[in-house]
Protein backbone atom coordinates (compact mmCIF):
# COMPACT_ATOMS: atom_id res chain seq x y z
CA UNK A 1 0.00 0.00 0.00
CA UNK A 2 1.27 3.58 -0.89
CA UNK A 3 0.31 5.34 2.24
CA UNK A 4 -1.30 4.35 5.76
CA UNK A 5 -4.83 2.38 4.88
CA UNK A 6 -7.01 5.22 5.78
CA UNK A 7 -5.25 7.93 4.35
CA UNK A 8 -5.50 6.04 0.64
CA UNK A 9 -9.46 6.19 0.71
CA UNK A 10 -8.96 9.96 1.42
CA UNK A 11 -6.36 10.10 -1.08
CA UNK A 12 -9.05 8.73 -3.64
CA UNK A 13 -11.44 10.74 -2.89
CA UNK A 14 -9.52 13.74 -3.97
CA UNK A 15 -8.71 12.32 -6.63
CA UNK A 16 -12.34 11.05 -7.63
CA UNK A 17 -12.99 14.81 -7.45
CA UNK A 18 -11.28 15.39 -9.95
CA UNK A 19 -13.57 13.38 -12.25
CA UNK A 20 -16.42 15.57 -10.49
CA UNK A 21 -14.72 18.42 -11.85
CA UNK A 22 -13.14 17.59 -15.42
CA UNK A 23 -16.05 15.57 -16.39
CA UNK A 24 -19.17 15.89 -14.20
CA UNK A 25 -19.23 19.39 -14.04
CA UNK A 26 -17.32 20.29 -17.06
CA UNK A 27 -18.96 18.20 -20.08
CA UNK A 28 -21.72 16.30 -18.44
CA UNK A 29 -23.56 19.73 -16.61
CA UNK A 30 -23.56 20.85 -20.07
CA UNK A 31 -26.51 18.29 -20.84
CA UNK A 32 -28.67 20.37 -18.62
CA UNK A 33 -27.75 23.69 -19.64
CA UNK A 34 -27.96 23.22 -22.72
CA UNK A 35 -31.82 23.78 -23.12
CA UNK A 36 -31.64 27.39 -21.44
CA UNK A 37 -28.67 28.36 -23.82
CA UNK A 38 -30.27 27.04 -26.93
CA UNK A 39 -34.29 29.12 -25.83
CA UNK A 40 -32.18 31.98 -25.05
CA UNK A 41 -29.40 32.26 -27.81
CA UNK A 42 -31.37 30.71 -30.73
CA UNK A 43 -29.05 27.44 -31.09
CA UNK A 44 -29.85 24.76 -33.85
CA UNK A 45 -29.59 20.94 -32.35
CA UNK A 46 -26.95 21.29 -34.43
CA UNK A 47 -25.25 24.32 -32.93
CA UNK A 48 -25.78 23.32 -29.16
CA UNK A 49 -24.44 19.91 -30.28
CA UNK A 50 -21.28 21.51 -31.70
CA UNK A 51 -20.34 23.35 -27.99
CA UNK A 52 -19.98 19.86 -26.86
CA UNK A 53 -18.38 18.54 -29.67
CA UNK A 54 -16.03 21.82 -29.80
CA UNK A 55 -14.83 20.15 -25.52
CA UNK A 56 -14.54 16.57 -27.10
CA UNK A 57 -11.85 17.96 -29.84
CA UNK A 58 -9.81 19.53 -26.55
CA UNK A 59 -10.02 16.62 -24.83
CA UNK A 60 -8.86 15.05 -27.85
CA UNK A 61 -5.73 16.98 -27.99
CA UNK A 62 -5.61 17.14 -24.34
CA UNK A 63 -5.43 13.12 -24.67
CA UNK A 64 -3.01 12.91 -27.00
CA UNK A 65 -0.68 15.52 -24.84
CA UNK A 66 -1.27 13.40 -21.96
CA UNK A 67 -0.04 10.08 -23.20
CA UNK A 68 2.93 11.96 -24.98
CA UNK A 69 3.72 13.53 -21.41
CA UNK A 70 2.63 11.09 -18.63
CA UNK A 71 5.83 10.05 -18.87
CA UNK A 72 7.94 12.53 -18.61
CA UNK A 73 6.10 14.49 -16.63
CA UNK A 74 4.30 12.47 -13.98
CA UNK A 75 0.67 11.80 -13.48
CA UNK A 76 0.82 13.97 -10.51
CA UNK A 77 2.00 16.96 -12.10
CA UNK A 78 -0.38 16.81 -14.85
CA UNK A 79 -3.47 16.33 -12.39
CA UNK A 80 -3.02 19.55 -10.52
CA UNK A 81 -2.25 21.78 -13.52
CA UNK A 82 -5.22 20.36 -14.95
CA UNK A 83 -7.62 20.47 -12.50
CA UNK A 84 -6.86 24.22 -11.83
CA UNK A 85 -6.87 24.98 -15.19
CA UNK A 86 -10.42 23.17 -15.67
CA UNK A 87 -11.76 24.96 -12.91
CA UNK A 88 -10.52 28.51 -14.82
CA UNK A 89 -12.22 27.20 -17.87
CA UNK A 90 -15.49 26.82 -16.44
CA UNK A 91 -15.96 30.04 -14.88
CA UNK A 92 -14.70 31.67 -17.91
CA UNK A 93 -17.13 30.23 -20.01
CA UNK A 94 -20.34 32.20 -17.88
CA UNK A 95 -18.67 35.61 -18.81
CA UNK A 96 -19.61 35.35 -21.96
CA UNK A 97 -22.57 35.03 -24.71
CA UNK A 98 -20.10 35.14 -27.58
CA UNK A 99 -20.52 31.34 -29.48
CA UNK A 100 -16.71 31.38 -30.82
CA UNK A 101 -15.70 32.52 -27.36
CA UNK A 102 -18.02 30.13 -25.50
CA UNK A 103 -16.22 26.84 -28.05
CA UNK A 104 -12.80 28.69 -27.20
CA UNK A 105 -13.30 28.28 -23.87
CA UNK A 106 -15.07 24.60 -23.98
CA UNK A 107 -11.63 24.07 -26.42
CA UNK A 108 -9.91 24.60 -23.45
CA UNK A 109 -11.72 22.77 -20.85
CA UNK A 110 -11.11 20.15 -22.56
CA UNK A 111 -7.40 20.42 -23.05
CA UNK A 112 -7.17 20.09 -19.53
CA UNK A 113 -9.45 18.18 -18.09
CA UNK A 114 -8.56 15.26 -20.15
CA UNK A 115 -4.96 15.24 -18.22
CA UNK A 116 -6.99 15.21 -14.85
CA UNK A 117 -9.24 12.25 -16.13
CA UNK A 118 -5.90 10.29 -17.13
CA UNK A 119 -3.44 10.80 -15.10
CA UNK A 120 -6.13 10.15 -11.76
CA UNK A 121 -6.89 7.02 -13.58
CA UNK A 122 -3.47 6.41 -13.57
CA UNK A 123 -2.74 7.36 -10.10
CA UNK A 124 -5.75 5.32 -9.07
CA UNK A 125 -4.36 2.13 -10.33
CA UNK A 126 -1.79 2.18 -7.81
CA UNK A 127 -3.82 2.45 -4.72
CA UNK A 128 -3.96 -1.28 -3.01
CA UNK A 129 -1.93 -2.66 -5.86
CA UNK A 130 -1.55 -6.18 -3.42
CA UNK A 131 -5.25 -6.55 -3.39
CA UNK A 132 -7.12 -7.02 -6.55
CA UNK A 133 -10.16 -6.65 -4.86
CA UNK A 134 -9.68 -3.10 -3.67
CA UNK A 135 -7.52 -2.00 -6.41
CA UNK A 136 -10.33 -3.17 -8.70
CA UNK A 137 -12.97 -0.95 -6.62
CA UNK A 138 -10.65 2.09 -6.16
CA UNK A 139 -10.62 1.98 -9.64
CA UNK A 140 -14.64 2.02 -10.02
CA UNK A 141 -14.99 4.31 -7.55
CA UNK A 142 -12.38 6.87 -9.33
CA UNK A 143 -14.36 7.00 -12.29
CA UNK A 144 -17.98 6.95 -10.17
CA UNK A 145 -16.68 10.56 -9.13
CA UNK A 146 -18.32 11.63 -12.18
CA UNK A 147 -21.43 10.67 -10.31
CA UNK A 148 -20.68 13.08 -7.66
CA UNK A 149 -20.55 15.95 -10.32
CA UNK A 150 -24.12 14.85 -11.66
CA UNK A 151 -25.72 14.80 -8.67
CA UNK A 152 -24.64 18.27 -7.43
CA UNK A 153 -25.32 19.44 -10.75
CA UNK A 154 -28.25 17.62 -10.87
CA UNK A 155 -29.97 18.88 -7.68
CA UNK A 156 -29.09 22.59 -8.39
CA UNK A 157 -29.27 23.67 -11.89
CA UNK A 158 -33.11 22.69 -13.05
CA UNK A 159 -34.30 24.86 -10.28
CA UNK A 160 -32.44 27.89 -11.29
CA UNK A 161 -33.51 28.10 -14.39
CA UNK A 162 -37.42 27.09 -13.49
CA UNK A 163 -36.83 29.82 -10.86
CA UNK A 164 -35.14 33.08 -12.84
CA UNK A 165 -35.24 31.58 -16.83
CA UNK A 166 -32.88 30.70 -19.36
CA UNK A 167 -31.24 33.97 -19.51
CA UNK A 168 -29.35 32.54 -16.06
CA UNK A 169 -27.36 30.29 -17.74
CA UNK A 170 -24.09 32.11 -17.20
CA UNK A 171 -24.51 31.72 -13.27
CA UNK A 172 -24.76 28.07 -14.12
CA UNK A 173 -21.08 28.00 -15.60
CA UNK A 174 -20.16 30.54 -12.69
CA UNK A 175 -21.31 28.06 -10.19
CA UNK A 176 -19.75 25.31 -11.55
CA UNK A 177 -16.68 26.97 -11.23
CA UNK A 178 -16.54 28.03 -8.07
CA UNK A 179 -17.70 24.59 -7.04
CA UNK A 180 -14.59 23.33 -8.83
CA UNK A 181 -12.51 25.72 -7.11
CA UNK A 182 -13.47 24.69 -4.15
CA UNK A 183 -12.33 21.47 -4.31
CA UNK A 184 -8.96 22.06 -5.75
CA UNK A 185 -7.35 21.92 -1.81
CA UNK A 186 -8.55 18.17 -1.68
CA UNK A 187 -7.40 17.52 -5.41
CA UNK A 188 -4.22 18.99 -4.93
CA UNK A 189 -3.30 17.47 -1.60
CA UNK A 190 -4.36 13.93 -2.67
CA UNK A 191 -1.79 14.06 -5.74
CA UNK A 192 0.99 15.46 -3.46
CA UNK A 193 0.64 12.28 -1.23
CA UNK A 194 1.37 9.86 -4.10
CA UNK A 195 3.97 11.77 -5.84
CA UNK A 196 5.67 11.84 -2.65
CA UNK A 197 5.55 8.56 -1.63
CA UNK A 198 7.91 7.45 -4.22
CA UNK A 199 9.14 7.89 -7.82
CA UNK A 200 7.05 7.58 -10.91
CA UNK A 201 7.86 4.73 -13.01
CA UNK A 202 5.44 5.69 -16.40
CA UNK A 203 8.58 5.32 -18.79
CA UNK A 204 7.86 4.65 -22.16
CA UNK A 205 7.33 1.04 -23.46
CA UNK A 206 5.79 -0.11 -26.80
CA UNK A 207 2.13 -1.02 -26.56
CA UNK A 208 0.70 -3.83 -27.83
CA UNK A 209 -1.42 -1.61 -29.96
CA UNK A 210 -2.64 -4.72 -32.51
CA UNK A 211 -3.81 -7.13 -29.78
CA UNK A 212 -5.77 -4.63 -28.16
CA UNK A 213 -7.53 -3.20 -31.60
CA UNK A 214 -10.92 -4.90 -30.35
CA UNK A 215 -10.59 -3.05 -27.16
CA UNK A 216 -9.65 0.12 -28.48
CA UNK A 217 -12.48 -0.06 -31.06
CA UNK A 218 -15.39 -0.87 -28.94
CA UNK A 219 -14.32 1.99 -26.35
CA UNK A 220 -14.77 4.81 -29.15
CA UNK A 221 -18.00 3.12 -30.10
CA UNK A 222 -18.88 3.75 -26.64
CA UNK A 223 -17.82 6.90 -26.11
CA UNK A 224 -19.60 8.03 -29.90
CA UNK A 225 -22.90 6.45 -28.40
CA UNK A 226 -22.95 7.50 -24.44
CA UNK A 227 -22.33 11.33 -24.85
CA UNK A 228 -25.31 11.77 -26.89
CA UNK A 229 -27.41 10.37 -23.97
CA UNK A 230 -25.58 13.26 -21.45
CA UNK A 231 -25.61 15.99 -23.97
CA UNK A 232 -29.18 15.84 -25.54
CA UNK A 233 -31.15 13.87 -22.19
CA UNK A 234 -32.51 17.57 -21.10
CA UNK A 235 -33.35 18.42 -24.18
CA UNK A 236 -35.38 15.49 -24.75
CA UNK A 237 -36.98 15.71 -21.49
CA UNK A 238 -38.24 19.23 -22.18
CA UNK A 239 -39.17 18.55 -25.78
CA UNK A 240 -41.59 15.88 -23.49
CA UNK A 241 -42.68 18.50 -21.88
CA UNK A 242 -41.30 17.12 -18.26
CA UNK A 243 -41.04 19.64 -15.06
CA UNK A 244 -38.00 21.03 -13.84
CA UNK A 245 -38.33 18.66 -10.68
CA UNK A 246 -38.30 15.56 -12.98
CA UNK A 247 -35.46 16.82 -14.91
CA UNK A 248 -33.63 17.11 -12.13
CA UNK A 249 -35.19 13.55 -10.68
CA UNK A 250 -33.86 11.94 -13.35
CA UNK A 251 -30.65 13.58 -13.62
CA UNK A 252 -29.69 12.81 -9.97
CA UNK A 253 -30.76 9.79 -10.86
CA UNK A 254 -28.28 8.94 -13.11
CA UNK A 255 -25.35 10.73 -10.50
CA UNK A 256 -26.62 8.49 -7.67
CA UNK A 257 -26.62 5.37 -10.36
CA UNK A 258 -22.86 5.83 -10.86
CA UNK A 259 -22.28 6.42 -7.28
CA UNK A 260 -23.48 3.18 -6.38
CA UNK A 261 -22.15 1.66 -9.78
CA UNK A 262 -18.58 0.17 -8.50
CA UNK A 263 -20.36 -1.98 -5.46
CA UNK A 264 -21.80 -3.39 -8.81
CA UNK A 265 -19.51 -4.05 -10.67
CA UNK A 266 -16.46 -4.92 -8.50
CA UNK A 267 -16.41 -8.41 -8.58
CA UNK A 268 -16.83 -8.24 -12.41
CA UNK A 269 -13.62 -5.82 -13.21
CA UNK A 270 -11.27 -8.30 -10.51
CA UNK A 271 -12.21 -11.68 -11.88
CA UNK A 272 -12.14 -10.65 -15.87
CA UNK A 273 -9.01 -9.69 -18.04
CA UNK A 274 -11.02 -10.05 -21.15
CA UNK A 275 -13.17 -7.42 -22.76
CA UNK A 276 -16.09 -8.83 -21.52
CA UNK A 277 -16.41 -6.10 -18.78
CA UNK A 278 -16.38 -3.43 -21.46
CA UNK A 279 -19.01 -5.16 -23.72
CA UNK A 280 -21.39 -6.04 -20.84
CA UNK A 281 -21.44 -1.99 -19.87
CA UNK A 282 -21.65 -0.68 -23.47
CA UNK A 283 -24.52 -2.86 -23.78
CA UNK A 284 -26.49 -1.77 -20.36
CA UNK A 285 -25.65 2.13 -21.65
CA UNK A 286 -27.03 0.94 -25.07
CA UNK A 287 -30.74 -0.25 -23.36
CA UNK A 288 -30.42 3.21 -21.25
CA UNK A 289 -30.19 4.96 -23.96
CA UNK A 290 -32.51 3.45 -25.95
CA UNK A 291 -35.21 3.27 -23.42
CA UNK A 292 -36.57 6.93 -23.43
CA UNK A 293 -37.42 6.30 -27.20
CA UNK A 294 -39.74 2.72 -25.82
CA UNK A 295 -41.10 4.23 -22.84
CA UNK A 296 -41.15 8.35 -23.22
CA UNK A 297 -42.66 8.14 -19.88
CA UNK A 298 -41.48 9.18 -15.99
CA UNK A 299 -41.57 5.47 -15.23
CA UNK A 300 -39.55 5.40 -18.59
CA UNK A 301 -36.89 8.31 -17.64
CA UNK A 302 -36.27 6.47 -14.52
CA UNK A 303 -35.29 3.10 -15.51
CA UNK A 304 -33.29 4.81 -18.47
CA UNK A 305 -31.27 6.62 -15.71
CA UNK A 306 -30.66 3.78 -13.73
CA UNK A 307 -29.92 1.30 -16.91
CA UNK A 308 -27.11 4.46 -18.19
CA UNK A 309 -25.65 5.55 -14.15
CA UNK A 310 -25.37 1.91 -13.28
CA UNK A 311 -22.73 1.71 -16.24
CA UNK A 312 -21.49 4.53 -17.91
CA UNK A 313 -18.30 4.81 -15.76
CA UNK A 314 -17.91 1.09 -16.02
CA UNK A 315 -16.42 2.14 -19.89
CA UNK A 316 -13.74 3.92 -18.49
CA UNK A 317 -12.75 1.65 -15.17
CA UNK A 318 -12.80 -1.56 -17.62
CA UNK A 319 -10.24 0.06 -20.10
CA UNK A 320 -7.95 1.14 -17.12
CA UNK A 321 -8.59 -2.46 -15.45
CA UNK A 322 -7.66 -4.29 -18.87
CA UNK A 323 -4.58 -2.44 -18.84
CA UNK A 324 -3.89 -3.39 -15.28
CA UNK A 325 -4.22 -6.51 -15.84
CA UNK A 326 -2.67 -6.72 -19.24
CA UNK A 327 0.13 -4.49 -19.38
CA UNK A 328 3.23 -4.09 -16.94
CA UNK A 329 2.74 -0.85 -14.60
CA UNK A 330 4.84 1.47 -16.34
CA UNK A 331 3.00 1.25 -19.40
CA UNK A 332 -0.40 1.78 -17.30
CA UNK A 333 -0.16 5.50 -18.18
CA UNK A 334 0.23 5.43 -21.28
CA UNK A 335 -2.30 2.91 -22.03
CA UNK A 336 -4.87 4.97 -19.99
CA UNK A 337 -3.83 7.56 -22.08
CA UNK A 338 -4.36 6.35 -25.74
CA UNK A 339 -7.58 4.65 -24.51
CA UNK A 340 -8.78 8.16 -23.53
CA UNK A 341 -7.74 9.48 -27.00
CA UNK A 342 -9.40 7.01 -28.84
CA UNK A 343 -12.51 7.45 -26.65
CA UNK A 344 -12.17 11.49 -27.10
CA UNK A 345 -12.19 11.04 -30.86
CA UNK A 346 -15.77 8.99 -30.48
CA UNK A 347 -16.54 11.59 -27.98
CA UNK A 348 -16.26 14.71 -30.47
CA UNK A 349 -18.04 12.76 -33.39
CA UNK A 350 -21.19 11.71 -31.56
CA UNK A 351 -22.39 15.44 -30.39
CA UNK A 352 -22.14 17.04 -33.85
CA UNK A 353 -23.61 14.04 -35.52
CA UNK A 354 -26.82 13.22 -33.10
CA UNK A 355 -27.41 16.57 -33.55
CA UNK A 356 -27.65 16.85 -37.06
CA UNK A 357 -29.41 13.64 -37.18
CA UNK A 358 -31.71 15.54 -35.15
CA UNK A 359 -31.91 18.47 -37.18
CA UNK A 360 -32.82 16.21 -40.63
CA UNK A 361 -35.28 14.05 -38.94
CA UNK A 362 -37.29 16.39 -36.59
CA UNK A 363 -36.42 15.74 -33.16
CA UNK A 364 -33.44 14.41 -30.75
CA UNK A 365 -35.44 10.58 -30.51
CA UNK A 366 -33.77 9.90 -33.94
CA UNK A 367 -30.43 11.19 -32.70
CA UNK A 368 -31.11 8.68 -29.30
CA UNK A 369 -31.79 6.06 -31.98
CA UNK A 370 -28.60 6.17 -33.75
CA UNK A 371 -26.45 6.47 -30.55
CA UNK A 372 -28.17 2.83 -29.28
CA UNK A 373 -27.23 1.38 -32.39
CA UNK A 374 -23.17 2.60 -32.44
CA UNK A 375 -23.35 1.19 -28.78
CA UNK A 376 -24.53 -2.46 -29.50
CA UNK A 377 -21.87 -2.90 -32.25
CA UNK A 378 -19.37 -1.41 -29.74
CA UNK A 379 -20.71 -4.19 -27.17
CA UNK A 380 -20.15 -6.84 -30.24
CA UNK A 381 -16.72 -5.87 -31.13
CA UNK A 382 -15.61 -5.25 -27.73
CA UNK A 383 -16.49 -9.03 -26.48
CA UNK A 384 -14.09 -10.41 -29.19
CA UNK A 385 -11.21 -8.79 -26.93
CA UNK A 386 -8.67 -11.67 -25.76
CA UNK A 387 -6.66 -11.08 -22.95
CA UNK A 388 -3.51 -10.68 -23.65
CA UNK A 389 -0.28 -12.77 -23.27
CA UNK A 390 2.21 -11.01 -21.22
CA UNK A 391 5.17 -11.38 -19.15
CA UNK A 392 3.13 -9.21 -16.13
Amino acid sequence: MIVSYRRTWVILLGLALGVAISNGFARFAYGLILPAMREDLGWTYAQAGWINTANALGYVVGAFLTFLLIARTGPARLFGSGIIATSLFLFLSGLTQDFWWLTLWRILTGVFGAPVFIAGGAMAATLFKDDPKRNALAIALYFGGGGMGMILSGATLPALFDLHGAGTWPVAWLSLGIASIICCPLCLWAVRQIDAAGPNVLQRVSLPIGAMRYQMIGYGLFATGYIVYLTFLGAWMRDLSATPALVSSVWITVGISIVVSPFVWKSVLAKSSSGMPLASATGVVASGTLLPIIMPTPAGLFLSACLFGIAVFVGPGAVTSFSRKNLPRENWGRAVGLFTGIFAIGQTIGPVASGFIADAFGGIQFGFAAAGIVLILGAAISLMQKPLITDV
